[in-house]
């Protein structure tokens, strides 16, 4: 569709951001918008909805994966306004209050700067807002643990491990799953690309577990919080995966 934004399957449409992505389902005009990228990507953010042909207006909801600022960066935005509900799992709910905060330390950074790509990606994101604390005081519960009732359809999967409350979202329509941080396909500071699993600096939790869970599904297109789709058997990716951690 445009450079920003591909349809990757019927109505489910995949933006990159310069080092995050986000998904947004459409039925018909009416959109579910899945993380929203950093800060200092709201205007990137906004078009990616009028690319799909809809408007912020008529997003009827914000899924989170887990509330990094990387993912959260407009959630707020859209509810305040145009009174857009914002939803993640019950224990994330409190990460994205800001009650506790789950984030790798400028310390953890500091002692990986020596790995290829982390100077430039750290500068990167100190311009789009990695540093801000703000977190998505709006955010509240899923309404239900089944699929929910949004264009998409998605399911939301528990998948605790980069953060405490982490979930990923099932798409059985689409045979997709948008795995947020707990299986990525590429990111600034790994050294190559295809299904991986993030530095430990970057986890809060045993990923195991985690990835066990999405092994479970059946979804053949693999959308991530970083990096590019992958059309690959999830069960094959978390394979993958395991093996380079």
């Amino acid at each position: 569709m445009t450079d920003l934004v591909e349809e990757v399957a019927a109505d489910v449409f995949f933006a990159r951001g310069d080092d995050v992505n986000w998904v947004l389902l459409r039925d018909g005009k009416d959109v579910t918008v899945v993380d929203t990228g950093y800060p200092g990507y709201r205007d990137r953010f906004l078009r990616s909805i009028t690319a799909i042909g809809s408007t912020p207006q008529r997003v009827a909801a914000v899924l989170i994966t887990h509330a990094h600022i990387d993912h959260i960066g407009s959630a707020d935005h859209l509810a305040h306004a145009y009174g857009t509900p914002v939803y993640t799992d019950a224990v994330e709910v409190r990460h994205a209050h800001r009650d506790y905060l789950e984030q790798a330390s400028p310390v953890d950074v500091a002692r990986n700067l020596v790995r290829p790509g982390t100077v430039r990606w750290l500068s990167r994101v100190m311009r789009a807002g990695v540093l801000s604390r703000k977190g998505a005081p709006t955010a509240q519960p899923f309404p239900t643990e089944d699929e929910l009732d949004l264009p998409g359809r998605p399911r939301p999967v528990p998948t605790r491990g980069h953060t405490s409350g982490h979930v990923a979202y099932h798409l059985a329509a689409a045979r997709a799953v948008i795995t947020g941080d707990e299986l990525v396909t590429g990111h600034a500071v790994l050294a190559g690309t295809g299904p991986a699993v993030l530095p430990a600096y970057f986890n809060h939790g045993d990923s195991a577990p985690a990835l066990a869970r999405l092994e479970e599904l059946d979804a053949d297109v693999i959308l991530p919080g970083h990096g590019a789709v992958v059309r690959l058997p999830i069960r094959e990716a978390v394979a993958r995966a395991t093996a380079q951690r």
